[in-house]
């Protein structure tokens, strides 16, 4: 099915404000899906940016890709229940807030989430009740090839990311079972 007949037919089956989360390894091509998915629909969905205490990478803009605050920022809003999920990936904390899945729903658009295994396990345990899709890459030599060319990771971060990739693929199939 095209990708534009599957997002027609995700839009004619929902009714309601239902988010859906988008899961799966960094370079699966969660974000090349998402740019896809609001150029065409964009009037019928909106993004959840979520918060990250990492420096911004080449290009990033503050509140278009993540909110960049600093990890006590993070940690105080966290603290006072103000965040869905979030979890520390490379010494770095991300998370997704009440207040920016709010800010798309009053737009009465359909929140989309993109998030990692850890978060679709944390949202499970809310009653944010979410449509989940899990995008996965064919293996992780693709990943692996996929991450180098962006050129945005140290090595060390590149493997962090793919270990953590490796483990989302074993894992993904009995997460996405219980959902």
């Amino acid at each position: 099915m095209s990708w534009r007949r599957l997002c027609s037919a995700a839009v004619a089956a929902m009714t309601g404000p239902r988010p859906v989360v988008l899961s799966g390894p960094s370079g699966a091509g969660k974000s090349t899906l998402l740019k896809m998915l609001l150029k065409d629909y964009g009037n019928v969905f909106g993004f959840s940016v979520s918060h990250t205490t990492r420096q911004p990478r080449m290009g990033e803009v503050n509140g278009k890709e993540y909110h960049f605050v600093t990890r006590e920022q993070m940690q105080k809003e966290i603290d006072a229940g103000g965040f869905i999920e979030h979890a520390e990936f490379s010494g770095n904390m991300y998370g997704t807030s009440k207040a920016a899945v709010e800010a798309v729903q009053a737009r009465n658009q359909i929140c989309i989430l993109d998030i990692d295994l850890q978060g679709v396990k944390n949202i499970k345990k809310t009653d944010l009740n979410p449509i989940y899709i899990s995008v996965q890459v064919p293996s992780v030599e693709v990943l692996e090839q996929r991450l180098r060319d962006r050129q945005t990771e140290s090595e060390e971060s590149l493997q962090k990311r793919l270990n953590a990739a490796r483990v989302d693929m074993e894992l993904s199939p009995y997460v996405a079972r219980s959902i």
